[in-house]
């Protein structure tokens, strides 16, 4: 799974992620390799991170500037998506569960799911604002996301 660093910049606001891309690779992802209704770390390997430097609006919650780690609970209709304040080694323990705490949560919003038509191979995060509306977009196989920042 390699890693990747997206990065947007507009105006004076920067966000950046780090994260490692798994693919599918014919298999089922969501429901299967990537359980329902339980902590995924949004990603492989180490656990996904979330910077910005200025506060953000998500949804009616507050993020303030800083540095997070980005877990999500995927389910068949919605995703919820966890701005956790630690940071972790790695995303995952020996046993393969979830490193996340979840008192460490600042913001969790709920991104309804969206079926794709098109399959999308590598698990794929980036920035959307071709409308003004700025969000951020999580797709993977048929499945997509799409978490708003204002």
């Amino acid at each position: 799974s390699p890693k990747k660093t997206v990065v947007f910049a507009v105006d004076d606001l920067k966000l950046e992620i780090f994260y490692n891309r798994p693919s599918k690779r014919d298999r089922d992802v969501f429901g299967a390799l990537v359980p329902f209704n339980k902590v995924w770390r949004t990603g492989a390997n180490e656990a996904t991170t979330f910077e910005t430097n200025k506060a953000l609006k998500i949804g009616r919650d507050s993020l303030p500037a800083g540095k997070y780690t980005l877990w999500s609970i995927p389910n068949d209709t919605a995703w919820n998506v966890m701005f956790n304040s630690k940071q972790y080694k790695w995303g995952v323990d020996e046993t393969m569960q979830p490193m996340r705490i979840s008192d460490f949560d600042v913001v969790t919003y709920s991104a309804p799911v969206e079926k794709l038509k098109k399959t999308v191979e590598q698990f794929t995060i980036a920035f959307d604002n071709s409308t003004d509306n700025l969000s951020l977009t999580m797709a993977w196989d048929d499945t997509k996301v799409v978490v708003p920042l204002k």
